[in-house]
């Protein structure tokens, strides 16, 4: 059996009209497959990227309407597709999940990771946000076994977030999915680095497909999709602010040579980092 996977990040520029961000989403799965593309990821929000007060409408049981259209191309095209994020109801009509989905080639749902981290942020003169309002968040980490690798699931602001992607290693993932939306103010100073940082403290492969430009509620997100390789190197890279498919291939076996050069999971000590830190005080 092959080590090696070929994967695809398709970046999108959605907005409220949630048929026609479908429709480009499934243009650029098509593209990926042909591109030869075993398993395809969406970005955060793929089928609605617009205000809050939209969200109620937008949001879908899961299974539901888009996840049923997804799981035929993706069984059509015999991929597994990450649909980054999408709104998925609540018991209470205020309130969203943000939540992944991972189908397989059967059209088989095999995982959902509801988003754990919320952005919630006052960056002033650049962003003032919160998800908080409207999404509730997710209360477990998720590691799905797909076909050629184990991958660990995540959302956006979640990757600021390094000791969750320590235990989706932990628990056997080789590569870390990080579909977003990021700010674009933020996405300048951060986003690369961020993804990279991942990529390298874990020795795992990060595939980070994100929202490109700018919405016409005036929602900019900073595009970048990113595939990156155990060793923190960029290996696919969009190279527009606009719809792309981003192509690489993974070799799993250079996830385990670079994790027997540095083991620094064998190096871990998990019992001191439970124990309380001793303060020392002037």
């Amino acid at each position: 059996m092959s080590a090696i996977v070929r994967v695809a990040a398709v970046q999108l520029s959605s907005g409220t009209d949630t048929a026609a961000n479908v429709e480009w989403a499934i243009r650029l799965v098509h593209e990926a497959a042909d591109r030869g593309a075993a398993y395809v990821q969406l970005p955060e929000y793929f089928n609605y990227l617009g205000p809050s007060n939209g969200f109620e409408s937008a949001a879908e049981t899961v299974p539901g309407p888009t996840t049923d259209k997804m799981a035929a191309v993706a069984r059509r095209r015999r991929v597994t597709l990450h649909l980054g994020s999408l709104l998925e109801r609540t018991s209470d009509p205020a309130k969203s999940f943000n939540t992944s989905v991972v189908i397989d080639p059967t059209g088989r749902i095999v995982a959902t990771y509801r988003k754990a981290h919320l952005f919630d942020v006052d960056v002033p003169g650049a962003i003032a946000h919160r998800e908080s309002d409207a999404i509730s968040p997710g209360e477990e980490l998720v590691v799905a076994q797909v076909s050629g690798f184990q991958l660990g699931l995540s959302v956006c602001f979640d990757v600021r977030f390094p000791e969750m992607y320590r235990e989706l290693v932990a628990n056997g993932a080789q590569v870390l999915a990080v579909p977003a939306a990021f700010n674009a103010s933020t996405g300048r100073a951060h986003w690369e680095v961020l993804v990279r940082s991942r990529a390298i403290e874990n020795h795992a492969y990060v595939v980070a497909a994100a929202q490109a430009g700018s919405t016409a509620e005036g929602i900019d997100t900073f595009g970048h999709s990113l595939i990156v390789d155990p060793w923190g190197v960029v290996i696919a890279e969009a190279q527009s602010g606009r719809p792309e498919v981003l192509v690489a291939d993974l070799d799993m076996d250079e996830v385990t040579r670079r994790r027997a050069q540095i083991a620094v999971m064998d190096f871990r000590r998990p019992r001191l980092y439970a124990m309380p830190v001793r303060l020392f005080a002037e």
